[in-house]
């Protein structure tokens, strides 16, 4: 089986959703095409292809028949450039001749001016109309060769109509206000884009880099690993990098969000398109270009429309729907009325664009917002979860603590002296990457003891890890790794201080027990106290801790807990409850906790600036470690979610009047097609409140 290759192309000229659909279905009826994404923020497409059976051209070809451009990468498209000139030649006679005519024949239907029209012979006039509103009409015409209706196709039936019966003025009008709403919902869509292309503005396009024995200003995707780039005052960093030499204060906001300065010196990890306020830096690049999390975050806020909402789903099926039903409502217009300008103004005033508009305007809006404050959105679907989120699940060690414990106690239970534990239990920790063991590493160095090198190292996930020292095995690990610290009254008294335990053993032998501490973060009381004042009262901390720590914390909290939890049992945790059928949200630090973040319904990963799983894993990324960032995601769902609502209802209310009208013969298909290109501006304005942070 030949593997799939992925091709990626932008395409100009996606105005609404109802055309992103038509050019994935463009390019998904080719044969080899497995699956394709069409992204109406980010106006690109991603294929997925057997190279085998198709190839790129064969797509660009496909995008082409359906009415829009493909853009190779890096070449600019001359005859593009020229039809859109064009057509905004075209659509700019369309406004003038359509606003001349609209007075008149507006004035001719209040009485005020007679006969005007019959100055210009009817062949002018429909040549007038064919030519003015060709753009549009020549979209419609190969749609209509390919079966599909779009939401012109209507108006186009309209349009003609009104031309049968001899008013090619109002027709005119008609194509005028087609360009109007036209330009209103390019607008419309544009205004939504504007967070997701600010955010992808923030990109470095050059970098200083050391070559040769001096510097020089190259461009960005000339960057490489072996480089070594240096930022000036003022200057953007360009790459993912350590810190090699110097000093400087760091804008991180366009990762985190964050508006205080950071430090950085020797050794610091540095991210692109953060900003160098003071100080001077040299930097070796670990991340260039789209690698960087930078260029990841931006690919994710760019594709997040695939993962579509279950109301955005509902509203495109909708559309495809309301065609028919307005062509029905047209037919009867004109069976029981016999008034073919009331069935024109049926067809004119549809507006199902705004329909399929009302949820992913919303939707792009939020998310590229919301990745500007350092909250990483993977897409409407989680948005739509998080807003009716009834149960939320929370990791403790990184999560609500601050991930660095620090050994508070050291309790030799044999011939052995408290150092001598602590050297054995540092030294099989020595390579190990928990926090747990950082923390005995620590404490081994603040005493300046002498560690021993381990061999056959090995780590017993949610258990603790074991090596050999000098021959014999040494365990450091919880009460379940080592039956024999299973009834020890030291333990005892420090679990109920709500410590955690290491026991160390040597040939299963316990030689003592290591008692750590984490440090709550701050902030969590009062983010807990703002999810409760949400409405989401069930709030459960699971944890790999015994059980007298876990009840303090949690008593300490106000929340319920599990306690004694491997990894497994957190996703087995997240299983039961959605077994519910609740919808559950977990919080979870992204690296540990990464596969029940990716089987919660909404996984919520902490502090993911620079960690590949947790933006891998995560539904939603806090690009910062502040919990004040939890209740408002929450806020920004239910915010969302309910301006998708008032959406929905202001259009569906809106088509609903404006039929009716337009049917009983009190909407001319004058009116009816300048209140066709109204709820688009409708559905910004009511859309841009979530570009505003609340």
């Amino acid at each position: 089986m030949t593997d799939l290759q992925t091709f990626e192309t932008r395409i100009s000229g996606l105005d609404c959703s109802e055309c992103a659909q038509h050019v994935r279905q463009a390019i998904e009826r080719l044969n080899g095409v497995q699956s394709a994404d069409v992204f109406l923020g980010s106006q690109k497409a991603i294929v997925y292809y057997d190279p085998a059976l198709v190839d790129p051209s064969a797509i660009r070809m496909a995008v082409e028949l359906a009415g829009y451009s493909a853009e190779e990468p890096g070449k600019r498209d001359d005859d593009a450039g020229l039809g859109s000139f064009s057509r905004r030649v075209l659509g700019l006679l369309a406004l003038v001749f359509g606003a001349v005519l609209f007075v008149l024949v507006l004035g001719e239907w209040l009485g005020l001016f007679k006969q005007i029209t019959t100055v210009i012979p009817f062949w002018i006039g429909v040549a007038i109309v064919l030519l003015t509103g060709w753009p549009v009409l020549k979209n419609v015409f190969r749609a209509a060769t390919k079966g599909q209706v779009t939401s012109h196709t209507l108006m186009t039936l309209g349009l003609a109509a009104a031309l049968v019966v001899g008013e090619w003025a109002t027709a005119a009008v008609i194509v005028f206000f087609m360009r109007i709403g036209d330009y209103a919902e390019s607008f419309t869509t544009e205004s939504a884009r504007g967070a997701v292309k600010d955010l992808m503005q923030m990109a470095p396009q050059t970098a200083r880099v050391e070559r040769g024995g001096m510097e020089q200003e190259i461009s960005i995707d000339a960057v490489s690993l072996q480089d070594v780039v240096v930022v000036r005052p003022g200057g953007k960093i360009p790459v993912d990098g350590e810190v090699i030499d110097g000093h400087g204060t760091i804008d991180q906001s366009a990762i985190t969000g964050e508006s205080m300065p950071v430090e950085a010196v020797g050794g610091a990890r540095v991210f692109a398109a953060t900003i160098v306020q003071f100080g001077s830096l040299r930097i070796q690049p670990t991340r260039i270009g789209k690698d960087t999390t930078f260029g990841r975050v931006v690919k994710m806020v760019e594709e997040a429309e695939a993962n579509r909402a279950v109301v955005q789903r509902f509203a495109d099926k909708f559309s495809g729907y309301f065609l028919p039903i307005v062509a029905g409502v047209a037919v009867l217009t004109f069976i029981i009325r016999r008034d073919p300008l009331a069935t024109a103004a049926v067809l004119v005033v549809a507006c199902s664009c705004s329909i399929a508009l009302a949820t992913p305007i919303a939707m792009l809006a939020s998310v590229g917002a919301s990745a500007k404050r350092g909250l990483l959105i993977k897409g409407g679907k989680y948005l739509e979860s998080l807003a009716k989120a009834d149960i939320l699940l929370i990791d403790k060690t990184g999560t609500i603590t601050l991930g660095r414990p620090e050994i508070k106690d050291i309790v030799p239970l044999d011939s052995l002296a408290a150092d001598e534990v602590l050297a054995l239990a540092a030294s099989v920790e020595r390579y190990s990457e928990h926090p747990l063991a950082a923390a005995v590493r620590n404490a081994a160095q603040a005493r300046q003891l002498k560690l021993f090198e381990p061999s056959d190292f090995e780590a017993i996930p949610g258990l603790g890890v074991r090596a050999d020292i000098d021959g014999k095995l040494v365990s450091v690990g919880s009460r379940q790794m080592i039956p024999s610290a299973s009834a020890i009254s030291q333990a005892l008294d420090l679990e109920k201080q709500g410590k955690t335990l290491l026991f160390v053993a040597r040939d299963e032998h316990l030689l003592g027990i290591l008692a750590a501490s984490d440090t709550l973060r701050e902030e969590v009381p009062e983010a807990l106290q703002k999810i409760r004042d949400l409405g989401l009262h069930d709030i459960q901390l699971l944890t790999g801790d015994h059980e007298q720590a876990a009840a303090g914390l949690a008593s300490q909290l106000g929340v319920t807990y599990r306690a004694d939890l491997l990894p497994e049992d957190k996703i087995a945790v997240v299983k039961e409850y959605q077994a519910q059928g609740r919808t559950v949200v977990m919080v979870g630090d992204g690296v540990n906790d990464a596969p029940a973040l990716a089987q919660a319904d909404v996984g919520i990963a902490m502090g993911a600036a620079g960690t590949d799983v947790a933006i891998e894993a995560s539904h939603i990324a806090l690009m910062r470690e502040d919990w004040r960032l939890i209740p408002e995601v929450f806020q920004t769902a239910r915010r969302t979610m309910g301006v998708v609502k008032s959406n929905l209802i202001f259009t569906g209310i809106y088509n609903a009047a404006g039929l009716t009208l337009a049917a009983l013969g009190f909407l001319p298909p004058i009116l009816a097609a300048a209140a066709q290109s109204l709820p688009d501006l409708g559905i910004l304005a009511n859309s841009a409140r979530l570009l505003r942070r609340s």
